[in-house]
């Protein structure tokens, strides 16, 4: 079945990698998580489990690598609605570009963009959801100085992963992106501004 918990992640480069890594080669079939605070996190997470023993196991895992980490498996409320609405509106220390990919659907190609990223940019949104399709949709902001231009651009070119750039996206503008900048300046205002 599908286990879905809540996990607390530290807000550094790299730990959003180190959480699936402890997962693993498992399937996850959503992750939804919002930049928060300077100092942490939290996630939500849906992952395919054979049983109950499995999950407990996983969970196990998290907490012994000293995350904080909620089950919601069994939370009705969590399952239907939460889930869905994990989000919404940040002021970001860097400006925040928002990419959507598209990851063939097999076991380790998040962790592989994971691993291409390798902690270079603090990962301020992420929403994945498989749908057992061949491709999953994932919507990522990253936080990226604008001195980090060039370097962002090759690891979109090396990344492998067919892309858009959708940091223009009125609906991004309207739900998550950062209100204090001027709208037409979401993707270009300096770092500090």
């Amino acid at each position: 079945g599908e286990m879905l918990i809540a996990v607390t992640i530290p807000e550094r480069a790299g730990s959003f990698l180190e959480f699936c890594r402890l997962i693993g080669k498992r399937n996850i079939t959503e992750f939804n998580y919002r930049y928060s605070s300077a100092r942490e996190a939290q996630g939500l997470a849906g992952i395919r489990t054979p049983d109950r023993a499995a999950q407990k196991d996983l969970i196990d895992r998290i907490e012994g690598a000293g995350l904080a980490v909620c089950d919601l498996t069994d939370n009705e409320m969590a399952r239907r609605h939460i889930r869905h609405m994990v989000g919404g509106r940040i002021r970001t220390p860097h400006r925040e570009l928002l990419y959507r990919f598209e990851f063939p659907e097999r076991p380790g190609a998040l962790l592989d963009f994971l691993t291409e990223l390798a902690g270079r940019w603090s990962i301020s949104l992420f929403h994945y959801r498989n749908h057992g399709a061949a491709y999953g949709h994932v919507l990522v902001g990253m936080m990226v100085p604008e001195k980090d231009s060039r370097a962002f651009n090759q690891f979109l070119d090396n990344v492998g992963f067919e892309y858009a750039d959708e940091t223009n996206n009125p609906a991004y503008r309207y739900f998550l992106a950062d209100t204090e900048r001027e709208p037409n300046e979401v993707a270009l205002a300096p770092v500090g501004v």
